[in-house]
């Protein structure tokens, strides 16, 4: 499904902007209509795409060895409404979401490094990276519904 960094890094970047959309949505729903169970079910929505949007922004970033401002660049544009989309439009015109995933040691000493080794493994097997990282996801996913929402309960 995600065979290239852009096909992963494009689909989450597009569901993070479906995702603000309905928890804007909620939020003037709630307002209007006082269906306040509407913002829980798209807030949760929403922060589920948005944890999985930052994990594939790391590992994107990674695979394609982006220096540290287009990595951040990434990140924080979930913040920001609807700022995925320019993000990974710059990205992908600037070349930065080109190329296959790194499956193949090459000659680069970077390739040698373990952390380098670990991600190739994990690529080679996509089911189990996908099934670590989705529980990675659930997991931080579930603490932050425990912790709360920021700023206290609406």
């Amino acid at each position: 499904m995600f065979r290239t960094p852009l096909t992963l890094f494009r689909s989450l970047a597009v569901a993070e902007a479906v995702s603000w959309t309905l928890l804007i949505a909620a939020l003037i729903l709630r307002a209007t209509s006082d269906l306040a169970i509407a913002v829980t079910i798209a807030g949760g929505i929403h922060g589920f795409v948005f944890l999985s949007y930052g994990v594939a922004a790391v590992l994107v970033a990674k695979n394609q060895r982006w220096s540290i401002w287009p990595t951040i660049a990434a990140i924080v544009s979930a913040i920001v409404p609807y700022a995925t989309i320019p993000v990974e439009l710059w990205l992908h015109r600037t070349g930065r979401l080109a190329g296959e995933w790194r499956l193949i040691e090459t000659a680069d000493a970077r390739d040698r490094s373990w952390h380098d080794r670990l991600m190739r493994a994990m690529l080679r097997r996509p089911w189990l990276l996908g099934l670590l990282l989705v529980v990675a996801i659930v997991v931080v996913f579930v603490v932050l519904l425990i912790v709360g929402p920021p700023g206290g309960r609406a």
